[in-house]
């Protein structure tokens, strides 16, 4: 499992915010009819489910471990415990043979995706030396055929993974699942906000919010910007100093910030921390055009402060009330990615790059150097004017990740892994990164633009393609790859 670069280490008042952790069922079984055969049996394969109970609760999730089952009885035992405890993944072990009747009751009644899991003690037996009760102990990919016939049979989803004990592809793989079912369960719990209006004309970015909870489950909080301005109005002047002083420590200030502009960030900033707590919110996204400098458009134009901020911790925040991207960030930074607010800027024919950024909110974690805060009088095709952030995002391995709104109202992934490259990058107060993607810039750049992609995505670092697929299946949601 991949894990997002805390850059809250170390800096005070910068601390990510606490998520809901992923909750697995485990249960692990074999055929009871074997025990009063092979006494030494079961001992043994009992020792194994309790090495896979550690290794699960070392993925940094909560295990809910039904304990062994060995025949159908128990199996409608632990269907009922893993019922009850609204998992957000079923993992099965299959120590060795059982009849699948013992396991369909529980992924029917769990409603929860459901794993298999085929891990052997150690890569081979020892053909020499074993008798039948030892080889039972390697006979876990026995039962796997017969469990995929009968799942398939009564319409439940399943997937599988095979390996032994310690096989730590096979752990990885695993993880990935669990990692993947965290992010359903976040999403079905999730509360996002949609603040303001949509910027005018922008057809593509509108989203019919009933689509959120139909495709992904969770729940969106319609926001006003006075929302926002009553709790920044309550923000003190210590409470300003406080914030400006944590933006030093991430940031490195540009001689173009203006104080008034960088003070009206850092209480924006703090009026931001206390609508998402008031609010319970998992993402925002927000605009506001406002008209001569009143109080909502220098609101709106004090955002991106407190949007990187909140992102770096964990909420991502994003502007142009694009509230599909601000779910694709919170997608990726749940997988280890970051994931930064993102649109196409310019095409690089020379150096075969895809020039990709915005000028707004940002992942910070994600970023290859300190992150810079440049001062701007004009904020391009918006009004207002302040402080905003520039970076390029580290070099290596990204992932470009969206959710698209398709004409019958489902949702679909689109998603593209390259690499950020070093180069020239305008210093005009924008996330810009040069990314390879190993082919002609204008063959890639039609290529996304024709899976129904919006204006903006979410960029993330690592080839995150895996762990996207992973979810996506969960979710039972299309994903397009774009690889040229």
């Amino acid at each position: 499992m991949t894990t997002t670069p805390n850059l809250a280490k170390g800096v005070p008042g910068l601390r990510r915010i606490t998520t809901r952790r992923t909750r697995v069922g485990l249960v692990a079984g074999g055929l009871g009819a074997y025990w009063p055969q092979f006494p030494d049996l079961l001992p043994q394969l009992q020792r194994s489910a309790t090495r896979v109970a550690e290794r699960m609760r070392a993925l940094d999730c909560e295990v809910v471990d039904a304990g062994f089952i060995s025949d159908a009885e128990d199996g409608a035992r632990a269907a009922e415990q893993l019922r009850m405890a609204d998992c957000d993944i079923i993992v099965g072990f299959l120590t060795t043979y059982m009849t699948a009747s013992m396991i369909v009751p529980i992924a029917q009644r769990s409603g929860a995706p459901v794993l298999l899991i085929n891990l052997q003690p150690t890569q081979a037996m020892d053909h020499a030396s074993f008798d039948t009760g030892q080889w039972l102990a390697y006979c876990g990919a026995c039962p796997l055929p017969e469990m995929s016939n009968t799942f398939l049979r009564c319409g439940i989803p399943f997937r599988s993974v095979s390996g032994y004990l310690e096989d730590e592809r096979a752990w990885i793989r695993i993880g990935r699942w669990i990692q993947a079912a965290g992010v359903r369960g976040m999403l079905r719990h999730g509360r996002h906000g949609l603040m303001g209006h949509l910027y005018p004309g922008m057809l593509d970015v509108s989203t019919d919010l009933t689509l959120v909870p139909a495709n992904l489950g969770g729940h969106v909080e319609v926001l006003e910007f006075d929302d926002l301005r009553v709790r920044t109005a309550a923000v003190t002047e210590a409470q300003v100093a406080e914030r400006m002083a944590v933006a030093c420590d991430v940031f490195d200030l540009d001689p173009t910030v203006q104080d008034e502009d960088f003070r009206w960030a850092a209480r924006v900033s703090v009026g931001l921390d206390r609508l998402v707590e008031d609010f319970s919110l998992d993402s925002v996204a927000y605009y506001h055009r406002g008209l001569e400098g009143e109080q909502h458009e220098r609101l709106g134009a004090g955002m991106i402060l407190g949007a990187s901020l909140l992102t770096a911790r964990g909420v991502p925040t994003v502007g142009e009330y694009e509230l599909r991207t601000s779910l694709a960030m919170l997608i990726l930074d749940r997988l280890g990615g970051g994931g930064s607010f993102t649109e196409l800027q310019a095409l690089n024919f020379r150096d075969n790059v895809v020039e990709m950024g915005h000028d707004g909110p940002a992942h910070l974690a994600i970023s290859g150097r300190r992150p810079l805060l440049r001062g701007l009088g004009v904020y391009h095709g918006k009004r207002g004017w302040g402080v905003s952030v520039e970076f390029d995002v580290t070099h290596g391995p990204v992932t470009t990740f969206g959710v698209a709104q398709l004409r019958d109202g489902t949702f679909r992934f689109v998603a593209s892994s390259g690499q950020v490259v070093d180069g020239p990058l305008l210093q005009i107060g924008n996330t810009t990164s040069r990314v390879d993607f190993g082919c002609d810039p204008g063959e890639w750049t039609d290529a996304w633009s024709a899976t129904g992609i919006s204006h903006h995505w979410a960029l993330g670092t690592g080839n995150l393609i895996p762990e996207i697929q992973a979810t996506a299946e969960l979710l039972g949601i299309e994903l397009v790859q774009v690889n040229v």
